[in-house]
């Protein structure tokens, strides 16, 4: 984990000397600057991109590791909290695809969209998840941590919108925080109100085939003429694919092995929990049958002697913010919800609904003690980490793959150039003679390329799930905000004691930039 996290910080923060070579006079600096000959700014280019290309590149982060965003000591967590879907079962691209397909056909048999949609197929790696979408403009589009648009990432449909259409119709690169949060709030962080959000973001990966769904519909509309309300087509398409969850749900347990990942550490992990003493529980969104399926192949048909309690179907986050949604006992065999009052959560009982009061206040579980992992930053794990004090797990499935691009030589060697040509270009921006302007042009060319080209490789339309050009993601922002840890899947921690502590590094400040790494 400590290769990772220096890695990541060098790509985030490398300085480097870069003129140690280059003599000037005590004179200011700025001063220097403007008298530089042409020769001389590309005698400093050349000596820069030799001492790029002569410096050591970055360790491989392991894609295997545990990555903290705050100190975490398990030895204080006594009890161990689970999501099911993409937390403990895995899919595989099958599952995107028979989202897509009953999506698709809900549209044009539900909503009586024209039969043509029938022919437009999944794009697997089109989206990302994390974007957001313009419920008035119609458009999908990528925002940082500033709310800021990454410009190249918007679409409507399809097709790309040009950075001057961008600009044109946000009249800025800066999106209002009303735009994306439903809650306003003072400077002191009370609620003054709620307002009608203008964007919504999908975070999770069941919505990346929706968007996938969304954008092809949209794409069709623009390239047949016909006028359509982006707002009623998103509607349409979230609650079409919404709608094909139940069908899912008995397509998958009729073949589980087709759509589901095999992790045969999972029982392995759950042993070593219960060896050490450790609670478990269970707290999905979807149904027993769907889960119990699954979970036989991943761990067994025991698999719920691991477990002190399972809840199914609890709604999250209405699970972790309502007070008064009562638990009820969910009958396997006759495959009913009974009436009888809940009163104590039994081991080897299947429960329904209830609320996190309710759960605390039955088991005593609070605080510190309790470990949840869940993939959803917000229904997951904001809720329990904000009000109720858990700490908490992200698993990150992309991380995989985002990890193999960063363990990449060639991109390893393009971040060190991309730094050191900025500061290269930030350093002589000021010049004052027309052929010396023209030589920082082509710097600051060459830099948009190899930008583009680095976001290109985790994804061509959006680029990385976790940031954008130089700044993380608003996806990011939130996921470091909520969770003490994230890996890429929660048999990562076998890697680790049940007594290990997470430890954050030392985030490098703008104006700590050259004292670390001179």
């Amino acid at each position: 984990m400590f290769q990772g996290r220096v890695l990541i910080r060098r790509l985030l923060c490398y300085d480097v000397t870069l003129y140690e070579s280059i003599q000037f006079s005590s004179a200011p600096w700025k001063v220097q600057r403007r008298c530089m000959s042409r020769e001389s700014l590309s005698e400093a280019y050349v000596r820069t991109k030799q001492k790029c290309e002569s410096k050591k590149l970055p360790p491989d982060v392991n894609k295997r590791a545990v990555f903290a965003c705050n100190e975490l000591d398990l030895k204080e967590v006594n009890v161990y909290g689970f999501d099911y879907d993409y937390t403990l079962a895995h899919y595989k691209p099958s599952m995107d695809f028979l989202l897509y397909n009953l999506g698709r056909d809900t549209l044009i048999q539900k909503h009586k969209y024209p039969a043509g949609i029938a022919e437009l197929e999944y794009k697997p790696g089109f989206a990302v998840r994390g974007l957001h979408y313009d419920v008035e403009k119609g458009l999908l589009l990528k925002i940082d941590s500033f709310l800021q648009i990454q410009l190249g990432t918007v679409y409507r449909g399809l097709s790309p919108v040009s950075d001057e259409e961008v600009l044109r119709l946000y009249k800025n690169r800066v999106i209002p925080i009303a735009y994306v949060e439903s809650q306003v709030k003072n400077v002191r962080g009370q609620r003054l109100h709620d307002v009608k959000i203008k964007m919504v973001q999908l975070a999770d990966l069941f919505s990346v085939p929706e968007m996938s769904l969304l954008c092809n519909v949209a794409e069709y509309f623009e390239r047949n003429h016909i006028d359509y309300h982006p707002e009623i087509l998103f509607r349409d398409v979230k609650s079409s694919v919404q709608n094909g969850h139940p069908v899912m749900h008995e397509i998958v347990e009729q073949n589980v092995s087709e759509y589901l990942e095999q992790n045969k550490d999972i029982r392995k992990f759950f042993d070593r929990l219960v060896a050490a003493s450790k609670k478990l529980f269970l707290v999905t969104n979807s149904p027993y049958r769907f889960v119990n399926k699954g979970m036989e192949l991943l761990v067994g048909n025991d698999w719920m002697r691991y477990f002190d309690v399972v809840i199914v179907q609890a709604r999250k986050p209405k699970f972790f913010t309502d007070e008064s949604r009562p638990f009820r006992i969910y009958d396997c065999e006759s495959r009913t919800r009974l009436w009888d009052r809940v009163t104590s959560l039994e081991k080897g009982k299947v429960y329904y609904e209830g609320t996190v009061k309710q759960l605390q206040d039955m088991t005593g579980w609070r605080g510190e003690q309790v470990l949840y992992f869940g993939d959803h930053p917000y229904s997951d794990l904001a809720d329990v980490t904000l009000e109720h004090g858990w700490r908490t797990g992200a698993i990150i499935n992309e991380l995989t793959h985002e990890i193999e691009t960063l363990n990449d030589p060639e991109f390893k060697m393009n971040c060190n150039w991309l730094q050191m040509l900025t500061q290269l270009i930030e350093d002589f921006q000021d010049c004052e003679s027309a052929e010396d302007k023209e030589v920082v042009a082509k710097w600051m060319a060459e830099r948009d390329d190899l930008r583009q080209k680095i976001k290109c490789v985790f994804n061509k339309q959006f680029g990385s799930v976790f940031r954008t050009y130089h700044n993380p993601t608003y996806f990011s922002r939130r996921l470091f905000r909520f969770a003490d840890i994230y890996t890429s899947c929660v048999t990562n921690l076998l890697n680790y004691s049940v007594n290990h502590t997470f430890y954050p590094r030392r985030g490098v400040m703008p104006h700590e930039y050259t004292s670390y790494f001179v």
